[in-house]
């Protein structure tokens, strides 16, 4: 089985899935990015398919950018022009080309937390 990334968004000041929050997907050598995929996430806070599915995977070095400011003033959480929390950039690594990775967010106007799922 080859590899694949996915992540889930929960919006843990409402207690609920990040429903429509926009999150691009990056290759990242040195200081170069290049865009593989943009996607938004759906009721339950997951994208449709998988952000980086089997077929595309490659080891390597990537950032997921959540678009939190977006989602936030959607969800009318803030108002401000400047927030505290607008992209949320998450860069890690992927060494193992037969491995799931999950990559989820816990998100509030103030605050989030990330890990290596499963």
């Amino acid at each position: 089985m080859a590899g694949y990334l996915t992540t889930h968004v929960l919006d843990t000041a409402r207690g609920c899935p990040a429903e429509g929050l926009k999150i691009a997907l990056y290759k990242v050598s040195g200081n170069s990015h290049s865009k593989l995929v943009e996607m938004q996430t759906n009721t339950d806070g997951r994208t449709d398919s998988p952000i980086l599915p089997m077929d595309h995977f490659k080891t390597g070095t990537y950032e997921l950018i959540f678009f939190a400011g977006d989602y936030l003033r959607d969800t009318h959480q803030v108002s401000e022009d400047l927030l505290f929390l607008d992209q949320i950039p998450i860069r890690f690594g992927m060494s193992d080309p037969e491995s799931h990775y999950h990559v989820p967010l816990l998100l509030s106007a103030h605050g989030y937390s990330t890990y290596r799922g499963s």
